[in-house]
């Protein structure tokens, strides 16, 4: 039996669960009913006490001796994270890296989805790209407050991005995925992870240069 804990959870801890959530689907795919913190660190590269201290967030997750029911764990952690509802999600910028992602639209996942695409680009404009209708981004506030969107990846050029983050705040997003260079300012009740791929990838060049253990 899992017993819920009613500590809030460090973010460092929320940001591994859909780590801990895509491992534990594929074992149960793949027929395993029990997982020890041990097995977990291997496979996925954190830690197992590091494991252990996140899952006792949640109080009574496992047994000593046994360790973890996969099926049990995993029922969890999607209820956790909201898996049994589908999130429709914004695309603002359906240039080469928004079409990447409209390619891509999270096939490993079936409870997020890009529902809508936004340009400024008249050949894009009331086009299908995907699957996915492509609005003038002039009706961004309109279409987000219709199909009551509240996420949204940002993938517009840096110079337009704190413009189009206003918008947004202002049609009720609230969280941003945002893939430009630029950091954004938005009011407190609005959450924005950033994704910088050239930040990431000189941080990965260092790395690989100076540290020899594989871990960051």
């Amino acid at each position: 039996m899992i017993i819920m804990s009613d500590k809030k959870i460090p973010k460092a801890t929320a940001k591994r669960l859909p780590l801990y959530h895509r491992y534990l689907r594929y074992l149960l795919e793949s027929g395993k009913t029990r997982v020890s913190s041990a097995e977990l660190s291997e496979a996925i590269k954190v830690d197992s006490a590091t494991i252990r201290r996140d899952f006792s967030y949640f109080g009574a997750l496992g047994k000593r001796g046994y360790g973890y029911d996969v099926e049990s764990l995993l029922e969890f952690f999607s209820k956790q994270l909201n898996h049994e509802q589908l999130t429709n999600v914004a695309l603002v910028g359906v240039g080469k890296l928004g079409q990447a992602l409209l390619n891509y639209n999270f096939q490993q996942t079936n409870n997020i989805r890009i529902s809508a695409g936004f340009d400024m680009d008249e050949s894009l404009i009331d086009t299908i790209q995907r699957g996915v209708p492509v609005y003038d981004v002039k009706h961004l506030a309109q279409e987000i407050k219709n199909q009551q969107l509240k996420i949204a990846i940002l993938t517009v050029p840096r110079e337009y991005a704190q413009d189009i983050t206003n918008k947004l705040v202002d049609a009720g997003i609230q969280g941003i995925l945002n893939f430009t260079p630029r950091r954004l300012t938005v009011p407190e009740n609005v959450r924005v992870h950033s994704v910088d791929l050239t930040n990431e990838l000189q941080s990965l060049i260092y790395f690989t240069r100076y540290y020899q253990d594989g871990e960051d």
